[in-house]
């Protein structure tokens, strides 16, 4: 028996968020496929949180720092949620169109 995984654009993983068929589970998108996300442990969601923290005091408003949130990847079909990003401080293209591309990322 052969077995066929499907696999998921962005458009198709955002209908399914907008419809509320992937609401209230931890997943991101990864090559096209729907991976479930580990949850955080104690010390590595501080951590996260005192990294994010100590970011947004050194850069102030020359980037955004957003931490646990979507970047998309248009050319693999993928929508990770990286513990932090350092964005260009974009917060109405965030807010209204996309998620930070990797153009907007700064490495």
């Amino acid at each position: 028996m052969t077995v066929t995984k499907a696999n998921w654009t962005l458009d198709q993983y955002h209908q399914m968020i907008e419809a509320g068929i992937l609401a209230g589970q931890p997943v991101e998108l990864l090559n096209g496929e729907i991976v479930e996300m580990l949850p955080e442990g104690l010390e590595h969601a501080q951590l996260s949180t005192d990294a994010a923290d100590y970011l947004r005091s050194r850069l102030g408003p020359q980037a955004l720092v957003r931490d646990g949130k979507p970047i998309t990847l248009p050319n693999s079909n993928s929508e990770p949620q990286p513990d932090l990003t350092i964005a260009a401080p974009l917060r109405d293209i965030y807010r209204t169109q996309h998620h930070p591309y990797p153009e907007n990322i700064f490495g």
